[in-house]
C-alpha cells in the first residue's frame, strides 16, 4: 500500500512550570518522530530531551548507517532490522546524556523519556523508554502501544492497585526507566503495520495525566484537520490543570495519490 504521512506537533510549557523540559523532532524523508520529557535540576531536563532528540535524528542522518536502516546490526530478537537501527539510535541517545552527566556535576542525575516511530511506507516500528506513550487511533478507537516504565503502572500490572487509582496516585512521576540513568537502557520494542486512515499519537504524560483516553480519541476525531487536534489536546490539558509540560506529536497515515507519488519528490 502507497501511503502518505502527514505530520503535526506542538508543545506547551503548561499551567504551573516555569520551563520546558518536553521536546520533540522528526525528519520526514528518513520516517523518524520522536517525543522526549527531561528530568533533572536547574535546567538538566531540558538539556537531557534536546540531546536525545537530536541523537536519534542525527543518528537517522547519517547516509551511512541510515542506508537499509541496517545500523549496527541487529541486537534484540524477534523485531526487525529497522527496530533494531531504532534501538540503536536509542543506544546512542542514552550514552550521550550519559556521558554529558558524567561530565559536569550541574546535570548529575538529569535523564529523559523517549517515545520513537520509525516509519517505512506502511510498515514502522515503534520504540519507548519510560512514560511518554504511543497511542493508535484506528476505525473509532483508541489503543495505548506502550507500557509505562513507571513505578505506579508496575503496580497496576501486578495487580497491587487499579488503573483508577494510579490516575489519583501521588507518585505518577516516578519512573523506573529512563534514558541517561545508567551506561544502556533496554528500549521496548515492537512492529506493526498501518492501514490508511491510521493517526499515531506520540506525548509526553503532561497530556496522558489530565486527558483520559476516551477523551483524546474524541478530540482527535471531531478535529477538522491535525492541527487543530494538537491545538485542543494542548489546551484540554491546560483545562485541566497544565501541571506539568505537555507535547503532542500527531502522525496520519493516508493513501498517496498516482500523480503526487510519480511526479513529486519525497
Amino acid at each position: 500500500m502507497n501511503l502518505a504521512v502527514q505530520v503535526v506537533g506542538d508543545t506547551d510549557v503548561g499551567c504551573v512550570r516555569a520551563n520546558n523540559e518536553d521536546c520533540f523532532g522528526y525528519d520526514r524523508q528518513r520516517g523518524i518522530f520522536v517525543v522526549c520529557d527531561g528530568m533533572g535540576g536547574e535546567a538538566a531536563g531540558e538539556v537531557a530531551s534536546q540531546m536525545a532528540v537530536d541523537a536519534v535524528l542525527g543518528y537517522f542522518r547519517q547516509a551511512r548507517r541510515h542506508q537499509g536502516h541496517s545500523g549496527d546490526g541487529p541486537r534484540f530478537e524477534g523485531v526487525s532490522r529497522r527496530a533494531n537501527a531504532l534501538a540503536n539510535a536509542i543506544q546512542l541517545a542514552n550514552r550521550t546524556i550519559y556521558e554529558a552527566a558524567a561530565e559536569d556535576s550541574r546535570r548529575t542525575g538529569m535523564g529523559s523519556t523517549i517515545s520513537a516511530v520509525l516509519i517505512e511506507g506502511s510498515l514502522y516500528s515503534i520504540a519507548h523508554v519510560g512514560d511518554s506513550r504511543i497511542y493508535l487511533l484506528r476505525d473509532g478507537r483508541i489503543q495505548q502501544l506502550t507500557h509505562d516504565h513507571s513505578l505506579i503502572m508496575e503496580q497496576v500490572r501486578r495487580g497491587f492497585i487499579t488503573a483508577e487509582e494510579a490516575q489519583h496516585s501521588q507518585m505518577q512521576n516516578i519512573i523506573v526507566r529512563a534514558l541517561g540513568v545508567e551506561e544502556t537502557v533496554e528500549p521496548d520494542l515492537d512492529d506493526l503495520v498501518a492501514e490508511a486512515g491510521d493517526t499515531l499519537l506520540l506525548t509526553s504524560d503532561g497530556l496522558t495525566r489530565h486527558v483520559p483516553d476516551d477523551e483524546i480519541l474524541k478530540i482527535v476525531q471531531t478535529a477538522a484537520v491535525l492541527q487543530t487536534a494538537c491545538e485542543v489536546l494542548i489546551e484540554a490539558a491546560r483545562q485541566a490543570g497544565g501541571e506539568d509540560n505537555i507535547t503532542c506529536l500527531l502522525l496520519r497515515f493516508v493513501r498517496r495519490s498516482w500523480v503526487r507519488s510519480v511526479f513529486q519528490p519525497h
